[in-house]
């Protein structure tokens, strides 16, 4: 048994982005995507750079242990960036993520940084064999949110691991055993945030051929608001004879995506060593014949995939001011040297303006990403009470990025049961200031429960002081009936809605004094019972009266 991989990448900047930050590689062994980040501080510069310097684990059979070679190789991605930033103080700041795999023929070999992702298609089963890392996923991990509240919590794309010339890197590598029938997705969370998990999934079993199946993806990331850069890689692990050369003549070509395609790296462009290598034999990252999906040759008449090359639905198929880019989805003519050569002077123009530009960028970024904040909303605590919170929970420099937009004074924290306490003081998430306000809403019902709940259970332990029985031990009528006008309040008070931000009222039919021993009752009396005769048990709640669903609900209030 022979096994090969067949892939297809592509790459899109999105509908929102003015550029595109995200490098994709493919090749007959190594598979990576790189997602970069810090805007105007080069997150393409790094992206390119980092699958720059991992490019050469892309040989004819790997040496070494996997596990071994990808560690050594994301170290090394990572002193080259700390090398750029010492060398141009202006970089300060880039980084991107990385996650890669490198195949033996065997074994796949998986290192993962950042929130860029893997998937594995087994047997119509589409499974991450990722973990983002992110903030909102180790409140995941801790139980703090569930994963539909990561989905859209305000700090979900803050990074907690990533490539950034800082320190040693820590990746998370690991080896998988393939099958025949396999099929892999590496992309940038361009794809996976407005996708769906189970749209990936339908949409990985529904086309043979990878560069259809990375078409599709790409259309449904634009048709969720192309929020951000699309980069996905899909490969398939294929069993073929020895005979079977065109398997081994398509895959014998690298694929070049997105930022290191346009802008090929410094430090691979410098190492000649890279043009022994199958990335060598693309021509120099990207400028070979070969276009985003895919290599052109190995899909002519007679190959069963023939008519499975790039499709179209990327002309014309897009809004008004949201145009693809042709050079990015390889539509473009690649033996038109005469449109090359002005892209290669405008290229250099363009860095020219960079430091002038700088300042601007930096200026208008931190602008739009403030005003992106204050459309965020949250419900946390201010001092002992609920309040809904607009901005985000972070800082920035100094600057507080939230602040208070609506204190509810009215519901104190000190009412609310203990988990639902817990989860305001650690903020919970709202997608707009109407579902932050449906929150407090329902957390203000609870705090007004809970407070008549505690305002019954003072006045009934009133009534059971010593003031209130006879010398004798022998509860009076008085205490009696006061103990059925304290459960008759409280049954009273539940039925009322829940308090305003004005204040509370108080709870209704609570007895405000206890009847004294010497008031005559206007009761019938009870049948005292004769000497030696035992008296009837005292009941053992503190809440006589109450339904099964309203005792377990007081039983969750805070006792006094």
């Amino acid at each position: 048994m022979t096994l090969v991989l067949r892939f297809a990448a592509g790459s899109h900047k999105g509908l929102i982005r003015e550029g595109n930050e995200d490098s994709g590689y493919a090749g007959p062994r190594l598979l990576a995507v790189a997602d970069g980040m810090g805007g105007a501080a080069a997150g393409e510069v790094a992206s390119s750079e980092v699958l720059g310097s991992i490019v050469r684990l892309d040989e004819d059979v790997p040496g070494a242990d996997l596990l071994t070679l990808l560690g050594d190789a994301v170290q090394g991605a990572n002193d080259r960036l700390r090398q750029m930033v010492d060398e141009d103080p202006q970089l300060e700041g880039m980084g991107c993520t990385l996650t890669a795999m490198l195949w033996t023929g065997q074994r796949m070999g998986l290192v993962h940084v950042g929130d860029s992702r893997a998937y594995l298609l087994r047997d119509g089963s589409l499974v991450q064999i990722t973990q983002d890392h992110t903030w909102v996923q180790r409140l995941v991990d801790e139980g703090r949110i569930t994963p539909e509240e990561a989905e859209t919590h305000p700090q979900r794309s803050l990074l907690m691991r990533a490539l950034d010339g800082r320190g040693q890197v820590e990746p998370d590598l690991s080896i998988r055993e393939v099958r025949a029938g396999d099929r892999y997705l590496i992309c940038s969370d361009g794809l996976s945030g407005p996708v769906s998990h189970q749209t990936l999934q339908d949409t990985l079993g529904s086309y043979y051929s990878p560069e259809q199946t990375v078409q599709e993806l790409i259309q449904l990331a634009l048709r969720g608001g192309g929020p951000d850069n699309i980069t996905c890689i899909v490969a398939d692990v294929l069993d073929v004879g020895a005979t079977d050369t065109l398997s081994g003549r398509f895959n014998d070509v690298p694929v070049v995506v997105g930022a290191v395609a346009e802008t090929p790296p410094s430090s691979a462009a410098a190492d000649q060593s890279i043009r022994d290598t199958p990335a060598g034999r693309a021509a120099g990252l990207g400028r070979g014949p070969q276009g985003a999906f895919g290599p052109a040759e190995g899909y002519g008449a007679g190959h069963p995939d023939a008519g499975f090359g790039p499709a179209g639905g990327y002309e014309g198929g897009y809004p008004e001011g949201g145009a693809a880019d042709p050079s990015v989805h390889g539509t473009e003519d690649y033996d038109d040297d005469a449109r090359r050569r002005p892209r290669r002077k405008n290229r250099a123009l363009a860095f020219s303006l960079v430091g002038l530009v700088t300042v601007g960028l930096l200026g208008a970024g931190g602008f739009f990403g403030y005003q992106w904040t204050q459309s965020q909303y949250y419900v946390g605590a201010e001092g002992d009470h609920v309040a809904v919170f607009q901005g985000v929970n972070q800082s920035l420099a100094g600057l507080n990025l939230s602040s208070v937009h609506t204190p509810y004074k009215d519901i104190e924290l000190k009412f609310l049961p203990q988990d639902q306490r817990t989860h305001v003081t650690n903020t919970i998430s709202a997608t707009s200031l109407g579902d932050a306000d449906d929150k407090v809403k329902k957390l203000g019902e609870q705090a007004a429960f809970c407070r008549r709940v505690s305002d019954v259970r003072a006045a009934a332990g009133s009534l059971s002081t010593p003031g209130g029985t006879p010398a004798t031990g022998q509860p009076t009528q008085q205490a009696a009936a006061g103990t059925v006008a304290t459960h008759a309040g409280f049954v009273t008070a539940t039925a009322a809605p829940s308090p305003s931000a004005s204040g509370r009222a108080p709870a209704a039919g609570v007895p405000t004094t206890t009847p004294s021993p010497s008031t005559p009752s206007t009761t019938a009396p009870a049948p005292v019972p004769s000497q030696g005769a035992a008296a009837p048990a005292a009941p053992q709640s503190d809440l006589p009266g109450l339904s099964d669903e309203e005792r377990q609900r007081a039983d969750s209030c805070p006792k006094p």
